[in-house]
C-alpha cells in the first residue's frame, strides 16, 4: 500500500545492462501466469487496493491507455495467482519511447494489501526482470516509482536498480532531487529509530 502520509515525489530508477538478476522463489502456494483477456479487471482490482487508483473504473481506463498492444500483453503482463485461481500481484515487462529511443521498462508492479509481507513482490520483481532481459535483451532498465512506494524502492535496490534523473527533463529534475531528499530523511530517521 501507498503511504500518503509523506510527501509526494516522481523516483525513476535504471538497471544497468549486466547486473545480475537474484533469484527470488515464490512461496509455496502461488504461481505465475500471463494475462490473458479480461485479466485487466484483476490489474484493476490489485493497482486499486495498493492506493495507485481511487476506484476500479479508472484503473481499467489507465490499462487501456497504458497497454494499446494487446498481443504484447500475453508475453509480458504476469501475475501471481493464489493454488485457487485468484491473482494477488502483477508487474509487466514493458517499454516505453522517449523521442526516437526506445527504452525497456519494468511497469506497474503491485501486491494487493492482503498479500505483502510474504515475498511476492521480491519473486515478481525477479520474474518480470529476467523476463525484460528474455524479452529486450541484457539492455538498461527503467521503472518509475514514488516517495509513497519507499518499501517497493528498497526492494528495487536489493536487484540492482538505482534512482536516476537521466531521462528527466529539467522540471522533473528538480522533482527528483525533492524525492530524493525526501527519501534521505525517511533513512536518516529510520536508523534514529533503530538506536
Amino acid at each position: 500500500m501507498l503511504d500518503k502520509s509523506i510527501p509526494y515525489a516522481g523516483i525513476e530508477m535504471v538497471r544497468r545492462a549486466g547486473t545480475i538478476v537474484p533469484d527470488y522463489p515464490l512461496p509455496e502456494g502461488f504461481n505465475f501466469v500471463f494475462y490473458k483477456d479480461g485479466d485487466e479487471a484483476d490489474w484493476a482490482r490489485i493497482e486499486t487496493s495498493v492506493d495507485e487508483f481511487d476506484n476500479e473504473f479508472d484503473a481499467l481506463m489507465r490499462f487501456k491507455e497504458q497497454f494499446p498492444y494487446t498481443n504484447e500483453l500475453y508475453r509480458r503482463c504476469l501475475f501471481i495467482e493464489t493454488d485457487d485461481g485468484k491473482k494477488v500481484a502483477t508487474a509487466t515487462a514493458w517499454w516505453s519511447f522517449i523521442g526516437d529511443k526506445r527504452y525497456a521498462w519494468l511497469h506497474w508492479v503491485s501486491v494487493d494489501n492482503n498479500h505483502q509481507g510474504l515475498g511476492l513482490g521480491k519473486a515478481l520483481t525477479s520474474r518480470v526482470t529476467q523476463l525484460l532481459v528474455e524479452i529486450e535483451g541484457d539492455v538498461d532498465m527503467y521503472l518509475s516509482t514514488q516517495t509513497w512506494s519507499y518499501k517497493a524502492i528498497n526492494i528495487y535496490k536489493q536487484f540492482g536498480w538505482e534512482p536516476t534523473d537521466e531521462l528527466y527533463s529539467k522540471e522533473k529534475k528538480r522533482e527528483f532531487k525533492k524525492g530524493m531528499k525526501i527519501l534521505a530523511k525517511m533513512e536518516k530517521e529510520r536508523a534514529k529509530d533503530k538506536k
